[in-house]
């Protein structure tokens, strides 16, 4: 994914998020406010519980998920040797089937360590 891609992966994400929200109801409201604010610091560090959520999107094969938590993986200041810790983990957990996104997962790693678009 280059930074391309990616700022086109943030802005697009953002605009489905908008649009969904015009038309989901409180309950699915409750649940998107839920996922926000449990990879928040707690008694797990926020950098631990975006590594939790990229193993099981990574295990789950959403590749959307993926995305996301590489970037806040990145943000969190993750460094390779943890990535590719977890990432590993995934592929145990998964399977072979895993190997495809596990493949996308270190190219998207390594454009964001080429340089993330400043928007985000």
């Amino acid at each position: 994914m280059s930074n391309r891609k990616i700022d086109d992966f943030i802005r697009e994400r953002e605009q489905l998020i908008r649009n969904m929200s015009d038309y989901c109801g409180q309950d699915a409201k409750r649940f998107f406010h839920l996922d926000s604010q449990v990879y928040k610091a707690g008694a797990l560090p926020a950098k631990m519980k975006e590594l939790l959520g990229l193993v099981a999107s990574l295990v789950l094969r959403c590749e959307e998920c993926i995305n996301f938590h590489l970037i806040n993986c990145y943000e969190q200041g993750i460094t390779d040797k943890e990535l590719a810790e977890a990432l590993t983990i995934g592929l145990i957990a998964g399977g072979s089937i895993t190997v495809p996104n596990l493949r996308r997962a270190y190219a998207t790693w390594d454009e964001l360590k080429k340089g993330i678009p400043d928007e985000i």
